[in-house]
């Protein structure tokens, strides 16, 4: 005889197994940023037990090995979670429609969701209940399947654009050695072509992917040295000096790739729920002084870049660009433990790199 409470077993089951499927449908399916509880919570933890697993090595080369299973433990726990959570909705569908013990309710669950077939449903009401289950089962692993060639397009794009802009950055990426180094090499009207426009398509590219895509954004780069995030960081740098303090007659491409790359970098921090002044003022701090932005103009005048002679100006300039994405290039920093990079990682508060020491080669005479 059906009860009130075995009804609302149901339902109650019935809900829990809805949620997730509308879950991993968010997750995966949907093309745009939204957030979900449940995979939050499933990355949250993985990162907890990560970083507790750091907090003792004291070397970023040993943090950055562990830091590499982040992203992919998280997607691989994922599924397990959503897997676990309908076999027990799908526990007290089965209780309520009246299989016992609960023993009994929990492996014909386990037999459907997992397709083992070990366990043969009573009845026409389960038989249809299981169907049903092992029709949910089998999409989330459809889901999953097709969610990781996706990915790793996505990452291969952005890695493309990462590793060449090391050529043009250095490493640890810099915006001051990427302008010094077309000065001197190419020409700096060289940089619309082979950064301010690669660029630009590449922060589109991260602001739709790494928002439909979360886990992207906490994948790590192939090499230890380069990150996304430091990348973007130093193409932003170079375009905020073009723009403010190189006497240059055109600098619209290099406005237009500050634009793109800072609603790129606010597109992700919003989606995981990292706080930054959308509208900053002109004259807002920011995390770079003017001592370092000196010794930065310094290098450049070394190198021959033609700069403005009013340097106060400059300096204004320079700090009214860099203040629209200075909290979010920081805040995401931390937020993907980056490796060391100046003015990006080095003074982010969840980092707090040093600066990289640099040995002196071995002598090949004897």
């Amino acid at each position: 005889m059906t009860t009130v409470r075995d009804v609302l077993l149901f339902f109650a089951g019935a809900l829990v197994v809805a949620l997730v499927v509308i879950s991993a449908i968010s997750t995966v399916v949907v093309p745009r940023g939204v957030p979900v509880r449940l995979s939050r919570a499933v990355f949250l933890s993985v990162r907890r037990l990560i970083l507790l697993r750091t907090r003792f090595q004291r070397r970023y080369e040993e943090r950055e090995r562990v830091l590499a299973y982040y992203a992919p433990l998280s997607l691989m726990v994922l599924p397990m979670v959503w897997l676990t959570v309908v076999l027990l909705g799908y526990t007290a569908m089965y209780w309520a429609l009246g299989e016992r013990p609960l023993r009994e309710a929990f492996f014909l669950s386990g037999s459907s969701g997992l397709t083992l077939g070990f366990t043969h449903p009573p009845d026409l009401p389960t038989t249809a209940l299981a169907f049903t289950e092992a029709a949910v089962g089998l999409a989330l692993l459809a889901l999953l399947i097709s969610y990781l060639p996706t990915m790793y397009t996505a990452f291969g794009r952005r890695e493309a654009l990462v590793s060449i802009t090391s050529t043009y950055a250095g490493t640890p990426p810099s915006g001051t050695t990427m302008l010094e180094r077309f000065s001197l090499i190419r020409g700096l009207e060289e940089l619309e072509e082979r950064v301010w426009e690669p660029w630009l398509q590449g922060f589109v590219d991260i602001e739709e992917t790494h928002t439909s895509l979360g886990a992207l954004a906490l994948f790590r780069s192939p090499s230890p040295s380069r990150s996304w995030v430091t990348a973007a960081g130093s193409v932003l740098d170079a375009a905020s000096l073009l723009a403010s303090s190189v006497d240059v007659e055109d600098t619209a491409s290099a406005q237009l790739c500050i634009r793109a790359g800072t609603l790129s970098l606010r597109a992700v921090s919003t989606f995981f729920g990292i706080d930054f002044d959308p509208d900053p003022g002109p004259d807002d701090p920011i995390s770079i002084t003017r001592d370092e932005y000196d010794l930065a103009i310094e290098q450049l005048a070394r190198a021959g870049v033609p700069l403005q002679q009013d340097r106060e100006a400059a300096w204004r300039s320079f700090a009214g660009w860099r203040v629209n994405y200075d909290t979010v290039l920081l805040a995401l920093a931390g937020f993907t433990q980056a490796p060391y990079a100046p003015w990006s990682s080095d003074r982010s508060p969840a980092t707090l790199h040093r600066p990289p020491v640099l040995r002196p080669r071995r002598s090949n005479r004897g």
